[in-house]
């Protein structure tokens, strides 16, 4: 089809030189499409760079423990990633003798693989025609022939993988795959696409139409819930201070934070000082409370803004074990705790 031809031709000219697309080992294409999951490939590549340094098979992913892991993760956000990446390792390595998969069908039974992912590896692999759908993919079909269902909605999701499939080069599958989502990623842009130097400007209804910026169209999500997070930064003569391990399936599972109080709205130095000499950790405790931020630091994640103070709590000894300040940083926390390290400079 000449689609998919022009599109191939494109790619063989322009495409990013990059470390996966100089490999067919299933664990890397595997670790570079679950790294590159909602991420850009500019902030995603240090990552891969690093996993692949420090566990250059399946194996050593494997035996790694989950901190060490989500440590290495550390910034990229969406931390369940990291754990099914984990867990992931873990059953290949242990369970199907470090051979992955090796149908899309197969694939799709991996924790943390989905029919994206599935399609990436299955074709880029093992040569599979199954079509790849991303958000690039959706971006230049839905442009391209004009396409106005909601790529969020469950026929939208249909009617592009349908697309798609229709579309793949039956020959050169990954290589049909890696050339839309690489056109999306450089070429038809969400803002500013190159349409004047695009192959296909002769063709796309949205720029027939000067449609560009109404496509895709997405269904709006709920307006993000505000939550107001005060930390406990626990300094003691003896120089240590109070991390714990989030419990739980909520955000940041499994990662490392000081002590956390949630209110229901912002609180000034006076109420929160009143408010606090109540807690556990303070309870018949002689404390110093300075407040580090005045100006809460906001945190965006997908459904919640989190509007986050530190408080520093100076005490003579603290109340439970604690760790030494030195040893703050060998510990995964989530990209907010590890900003306000690095600022505090413990």
């Amino acid at each position: 089809m000449k689609f998919s031809k022009t599109l191939i031709n494109w790619y063989s000219i322009n495409k990013r030189d990059l470390p996966w697309r100089k490999t067919t080992n299933p664990y890397y294409i595997w670790l570079s499409e679950i790294i590159l999951q909602q991420t850009q490939v500019k902030q995603g590549l240090p990552y891969y760079d690093a996993f692949t340094a420090k566990y250059p098979t399946v194996f050593d992913l494997a035996n790694a423990n989950e901190s060490a892991v989500l440590k290495l993760w550390q910034g990229l956000g969406y931390y369940s990633r990291a754990r099914n990446l984990h867990a992931t390792a873990k059953h290949i390595a242990f369970d199907l003798g470090g051979k992955f998969p090796n149908t899309y069908k197969d694939l799709l039974k991996l924790k943390g693989v989905g029919d994206y992912t599935a399609s990436a590896i299955a074709s880029i692999c093992f040569n599979e025609v199954t079509a790849v759908v991303d958000g690039n993919v959706y971006r230049v079909l839905s442009r391209y022939f004009g396409i106005s269902t909601a790529i969020n909605s469950t026929p939208g999701a249909k009617e592009f993988k349908q697309l798609a499939q229709k579309l793949i080069d039956t020959k050169q599958p990954a290589e049909f795959n890696q050339a839309i989502m690489e056109f999306g990623a450089t070429q038809c842009k969400p803002k500013n696409p190159d349409c004047d130097t695009c192959p296909f400007n002769s063709s796309c209804i949205a720029l027939s139409k000067n449609t560009i910026s109404e496509l895709p169209v997405k269904i709006k999500a709920a307006k993000a819930k505000k939550k107001h997070f005060n930390f406990l930064v626990f300094i003691s003569e003896d120089e240590k201070t109070i991390i714990e391990q989030r419990q739980g399936k909520g955000i940041w599972q499994n990662l490392y934070q000081f002590p956390l109080i949630e209110t229901e709205k912002a609180t000034n130095f006076k109420s929160f000082k009143s408010l606090i000499k109540d807690h556990e950790l303070l309870t018949n405790q002689d404390f110093e409370l300075l407040l580090y931020n005045k100006e809460a630091v906001v945190h965006k994640l997908s459904h919640q803004h989190l509007y986050t103070h530190f408080w520093i709590i100076k005490v003579d000894k603290l109340p439970i074990n604690g760790i030494n300040i030195e040893n703050v940083r060998d510990f995964p926390v989530p990209i907010l705790i590890g900003d306000f390290i690095e600022r505090f400079n413990f």
